[in-house]
């Protein structure tokens, strides 16, 4: 008791869809995104360190050519 299921949890989102639609859903999302950036730039942490030529990471290890070494 007391806790919030994930069957409650599907009804809840099940009656959302139902009454905004997932195109307002989807604006609504674009919005939030825009508004927590523009919060963040404001604040002076915007996280985006890449450059604008640069390729963001993507949590894989990259492997760079080594020259051949002779000993």
């Amino acid at each position: 008791m007391g806790g919030i299921g994930i069957w409650q949890l599907v009804i809840v989102l099940l009656i959302v869809f139902l009454l905004f639609g997932t195109k307002r859903l989807k604006g609504l999302g674009s919005d939030v995104g825009e508004a927590i950036q523009g919060f963040r730039k404001s604040m002076g942490g915007d996280n985006d360190t890449s450059t604008p030529g640069e390729a963001p990471l993507t949590g894989q290890a990259t492997q760079q050519p080594q020259a051949d070494r002779q000993a």
